[in-house]
């Protein structure tokens, strides 16, 4: 039985995922925030034949002690993981910089950090599958955004755009350094952007962008369940090489300035000595 985990797993993209491989009879793991979602899921979940596989774990993504033990908890539970989709984001385009009680920028440490800890922390479950792949949801390749690397945490000139924009940029490296730091590895590692999506995510925005986004999704955004469907070839079809990037079905050069080999390994770096900070 294959085992897959999911951080999102109870919200959009992450649920359809879930709510799919649960139909082909998997085990998943599914990672979010919030207890009532997870609960929501298990319910839908336990309509389906295989519903008893569904585990829904409660985990605080923007702390780096809770993805740690999260982590803890998956290596007792998990002997193996076949595919591990990273969708955890929560969308702070507006209002004042939030710092988490670890001392990172808010976006930093959701959806990078706990990516960079997810990723390389499961690689031995991964490897000990037979055809692993990470999936890391977001916009690979799309040239907005940069990292700011004297002020990572954005302490300075703070706006929620930059540090959403940033963390894109974080993951797109990211994937990039795991394939160069483990060579021999079996992992497929994949940097995916499912375009505009009908998720809940206009509901994080304020009033009055909130309607027009909704309105805009409504002629727009693709339902989840199509959106799911391309996401899933490639997680059952992993490709050759060690690093890819898809805006949907499309494959994009890696060879773009926003997969810079050089930058991305020292990102690694950098990202390292802050957590060896933090710990210590």
């Amino acid at each position: 039985m294959q085992i897959v985990v999911i951080t999102g797993g109870t919200d959009g993209l992450g649920r359809g995922l879930a709510l799919h491989y649960l139909r082909q009879g998997a085990r998943v793991v599914a990672i979010g925030s919030t207890p009532a979602k997870g609960e929501s899921l298990l319910a839908e979940a336990a309509a389906l034949p295989a519903g008893g596989h569904a585990t829904f774990l409660r985990a605080d993504l923007t702390s780096v002690a809770a993805t740690e033990q999260l982590l803890t908890t998956l290596e007792n539970t998990c002997p193996v993981v076949d595919k591990l989709v990273l969708c955890a984001q929560r969308y702070r385009l507006f209002g004042p910089r939030k710092v988490t009680d670890e001392g990172f920028e808010h976006s930093f440490a959701l959806a990078y950090l706990s990516r960079f800890l997810l990723s390389h922390g499961l690689r031995d479950r991964l490897e000990a599958a037979q055809r692993p792949v990470v999936m890391n949801v977001g916009t690979p390749g799309v040239p907005l955004g940069r990292i700011h690397w004297d002020d990572l945490q954005l302490t300075r000139r703070y706006g929620g755009t930059k540090a959403t924009l940033q963390s894109f940029r974080a993951n797109d490296l990211l994937g990039v350094a795991f394939a160069a730091l483990h060579p021999d590895t079996s992992i497929r590692y994949v940097g995916y952007h499912p375009g505009v999506v009908a998720t809940d995510m206009p509901n994080h925005l304020p009033a009055p962008l909130r309607a027009l986004t909704k309105a805009t999704f409504t002629v727009f955004a693709t339902p989840v369940p199509k959106a799911v469907a391309p996401m899933v070839r490639l997680l059952d079809e992993p490709p050759r090489e060690r690093f890819t990037a898809y805006q949907k079905k499309r494959q994009l050069p890696c060879t773009a300035k926003a997969f810079d080999q050089e930058a991305a390994l020292r990102l690694h770096r950098v990202t390292e000595g802050l957590l060896r900070g933090w710990s210590a």
